[in-house]
């Protein structure tokens, strides 16, 4: 009994001096983050729905082969920007009974794969609504207070890096797909409610306490597999009204920051924009090392994610680093590096210094 309190005794001494040290060399102590399965790290294994990636051969390339519900062969981008940010080199997933708060004081993501910024989009795969992603956030909180005190769970909240990856399932999972937002507004009357609900969640983060906030774009999103493969009167080539819709979207996104920016005293949020750089390696793979773009590794790549992405599927790629995508909806661990580290060298730089 002795033993495990002094184990746990030490264990919080080492938390307090890594946030210790983060708060003193690193600016940044934590990376809390927000979104669809492009950040999601498991959350969705203990609700449920079948917007899942639990099973192989998803996560083949993660620590050794382990299926963490991470939509990917291996790494998503925050556990990229974490590592850069000198902190842990993968971020859990909040609902895994695996962690603690003091795991994650330093990391944490709340992201559901299969929703949005439209609570009608979380509905259709019955995944977690961005609200609820929210509430989990405070319910967070109040577990960081309980555990390190209030001055120094501040300080974490004030001083860590917020990423939120969110509304390319609002597109093309609801408005294109299902009945019912398309019949209530235009494209660009949806873009602009979708900007309303991401204009006011990134106003409840700063009540909340967040300061320095990273709001992300839509990836140029007719190039995903899935796209291309409907697009047989196009040569399965991108989808360009897809890219256009996001390149849109992504510049209302950047007003809305800069918007926020003059009105919130304190805030200083930024727009991480992965189009340029997605777009530039699905149209010169071979500068980044890439093989194939139009189709994804998993399955016959033109399709499949999720539970059609199967460990016993014969059509799988034996090299995950050679394709731009893993599945026909997300990209490859190196892919994801790549966009993460382009990210963090523009964009998110200036909360390095």
């Amino acid at each position: 009994m002795a033993m495990a309190s002094m184990t746990n005794s030490l264990w919080f001494f080492s938390i307090q001096l890594l946030l210790s040290f983060a708060m003193v060399y690193g600016k940044v102590p934590s990376i809390i983050v927000f979104g669809d399965s492009s950040v999601d790290a498991g959350n969705n294994n203990y609700i449920p729905t079948i917007a899942r990636s639990n099973f192989e051969p998803y996560g083949r390339d993660f620590n050794g082969g382990h299926p963490t519900g991470r939509f990917c062969n291996g790494k998503i981008a925050p556990d990229f920007i974490s590592q850069a940010f000198g902190l842990k080199g993968a971020i859990p997933a909040y609902l895994d009974p695996a962690y603690s708060i003091l795991d994650f004081a330093t990391g944490v993501t709340f992201a559901s794969a299969g929703t949005g910024y439209d609570n009608a989009t979380s509905n259709v795969l019955s995944v977690i609504p961005l609200w609820k992603e929210l509430e989990y956030y405070k319910d967070f909180q109040t577990k960081l207070r309980t555990s390190l005190g209030d001055g120094k769970a501040n300080d974490i909240i004030k001083e860590s890096l917020y990423l939120i990856s969110v509304g390319t399932n609002d597109f093309l999972e609801n408005y294109y797909a299902v009945p019912g937002r398309s019949s209530q507004y235009t494209v660009t009357e949806y873009e602009n409610f979708l900007i309303g609900i991401a204009g006011n969640f990134t106003k409840a983060l700063y009540d909340l306490g967040a300061r320095k906030i990273s709001l992300g774009g839509l990836p140029p999103m007719g190039c995903m597999p899935l796209e291309r493969t409907g697009n047989l009167m196009g040569g399965s080539e991108c989808v360009d009204s897809y890219n256009n819709l996001a390149a849109e979207f992504n510049s209302k996104l950047n007003d809305l920051v800069i918007k926020q920016n003059k009105e919130l005293n304190g805030m200083d949020m930024v727009f991480s924009d992965p189009y340029g750089i997605m777009l530039d390696i699905v149209q010169k793979p071979a500068f980044y090392g890439f093989e194939v773009t139009g189709v994804a590794c998993c399955a016959t790549g033109m399709f499949e994610m999720g539970y059609a992405c199967s460990r016993t599927n014969p059509f799988t790629c034996s090299d995950a680093d050679k394709y731009v995508f893993w599945d026909s909806f997300h990209p490859t661990e190196k892919t994801n590096s790549i966009v993460a580290n382009r990210v963090v060298q523009t964009t998110l730089a200036k909360f390095m210094i």
